[in-house]
């Protein structure tokens, strides 16, 4: 009997410098795990997402036309693309370009140059953790119960009653459990990216989740850069599959 073939992860490398993109794409798929395809501006990268979303998407910063930073907000904005994993890379090693690729959602940050090794090493933990998070449908630590696909919402045993956005905001808050998600990320997956509206309405919500449910510490505030879900402490999340990390 034949044994069964290996299911190979999608890796979309948008970079214009060509003798980088296809040194990273022969490195990974070396690995035997990968399937890798390439795009030389963000708007080739950007049509390729939407017509064949990848398993991960790794993203050069400085792109000609579209900026990577411009693709990563954009898909970020895309109920279809805001969960696919992306790793930026930049030449730049100023601690503000870091910060802002995160802000616009990039699950990791590499400086230019870089290690084959790391980056592949990167991408494999990048994708543990998103597929982690992927297969969840509830989050359930003893004392809160969050079934995310029937808007069911308990602590202690006892129904809470959310609104739709802060139902929205606490699914993303503890899909994401022990990473800070971002003010601008919160507001644009949840009002949407035309929302130019006070951004004090987040934390008003916050404030309003946090009094329904009666657990402050639950989400903790991160201040000047959003906020984190952090769960009971000491208690992995039951759900029956492997939940968030």
């Amino acid at each position: 009997m034949n044994a069964p073939a290996t299911v190979r992860r999608q890796i979309l490398i948008v970079e214009d410098d060509e003798d980088i993109a296809n040194s990273i794409r022969y490195n990974l798929e070396r690995e035997g795990a990968f399937e890798a395809r390439t795009a030389g501006s963000g708007e080739d990268g950007l049509r390729l997402i939407r017509a064949e979303p990848p398993s991960l998407l790794i993203l050069d910063v400085n792109l000609p036309s579209m900026s990577g930073f411009e693709l990563c907000r954009r898909l970020r904005s895309e109920e279809p693309t805001a969960h696919i994993p992306i790793i930026v890379l930049t030449a730049r090693t100023e601690e503000s370009e870091r910060v802002l690729g995160l802000q616009l959602g990039a699950d990791d940050y590499i400086v230019k140059p870089f290690s084959m090794r790391e980056l592949v090493a990167r991408v494999h933990a990048v994708l543990r953790r998103a597929e982690g998070e992927g297969v969840s449908r509830v989050y359930d630590d003893g004392r809160l119960f969050v079934d995310y696909e029937n808007f069911v919402v308990r602590v202690d045993g006892e129904d809470v009653r959310l609104t739709r956005k802060e139902f929205a905001l606490l699914r993303l808050l503890a899909e994401a459990r022990g990473r800070v998600l971002t003010r601008e990320s919160l507001l644009s997956r949840v009002w949407g990216l035309e929302y130019y509206g006070e951004s004090r309405t987040l934390d008003v919500h916050i404030r309003r989740v946090r009094k329904k449910l009666g657990l402050d510490a639950w989400i903790e505030t991160v201040i000047g850069v959003g906020y984190r879900f952090v769960g009971k402490p000491g208690r992995q999340a039951e759900t029956g599959e492997r939940g968030p990390v």
